[in-house]
């Protein structure tokens, strides 16, 4: 590692930090995104996704030292003051250090059986807990139509502990995502859904359409759901929260193809 301490704003490394962390147009233009903290950088060292450099300041925590001590001889790490660094940092509490990785090329199972589509979902927190939540039931790909945030947005990634880099996340148009989930039973959920989640068969291949926060879903959305399904609540609450929704709906199917028997 380098002893130069990085002391400039004007550091190309740092400005393309600043931009990556600011702007989805420059993600886009550079294809790659930030990841902060020694958690999610854990994941991304272990990953096959290439790490382009990694950040960190001169008062480190002792698990980011950790990380620290994971780089490798052709990998890049550079010091940068506590200061400037604090500057960056999307967080309150930075655990002083984050790495630019690249946006990585998703795979797409050919035939898949369980995709989850996130239409219009705007609220940073609310995705990137999805993508957690996904990611633990086994969900094959992500789809995320036009209209929906950035996934490789600062709060996304770290809301995603991880999941960046374990799940494929395909930023697609409607007429990609109607094509690839041809021949999967499409059920959109629905506070007003016709069939009430724990009486659908969902051990068959399935998509989940997750409507936004405010909105619901889009009209293309609409036209590619088969089925809508509603989860059952005892209290007086209106709806849940998106991200709980998802949640609920994905361990459900994970719950029905765990046991193979009628749900």
């Amino acid at each position: 590692m380098p002893n130069e301490i990085l002391t400039s704003s004007k550091n190309p490394n740092i400005q393309l930090v600043r931009s990556l962390l600011e702007q989805s147009k420059a993600r886009r233009k550079h294809n790659a995104f930030v990841a902060e903290g020694a958690r999610v950088l854990e994941d991304g060292l272990a990953s096959a996704v290439p790490l382009r450099f990694m950040l960190y300041k001169t008062s480190l925590t002792l698990r980011a030292k950790t990380v620290l001590e994971r780089i490798t001889p052709d990998q890049t790490a550079l010091e940068v003051e506590d200061r400037l660094f604090d500057s960056l940092s999307d967080t309150e509490s930075s655990q002083g250090i984050l790495g630019v990785f690249d946006i990585p090329e998703p795979y797409q199972p050919a035939r898949p059986g369980f995709v989850v589509i996130l239409d219009q979902l705007r609220d940073p927190g609310n995705l990137g807990a999805i993508l957690r939540s996904a990611e633990a039931a086994g969900v094959q790909a992500i789809c995320l139509p036009p209209g929906t945030t950035d996934a490789w947005a600062p709060k996304v990634v770290r809301s995603g502990m991880g999941a960046h880099f374990r799940l494929p996340l395909l930023h697609w148009p409607w007429e990609a995502i109607t094509a690839y989930v041809e021949g999967l039973t499409v059920f959109h959920a629905d506070m007003e859904g016709d069939e009430i989640l724990w009486q659908v068969d969902l051990r068959g291949r399935t998509a989940l359409l997750i409507g936004g926060e405010a909105g619901g879903i889009s009209p293309e959305g609409r036209l590619l759901a088969t089925h809508s399904v509603r989860i059952p609540m005892a209290g007086k609450t209106e709806s849940l929260n998106a991200a709980v929704s998802a949640s609920v709906l994905m361990l459900e199917v994970l719950r029905q193809r765990s046991q193979k028997v009628s749900p």
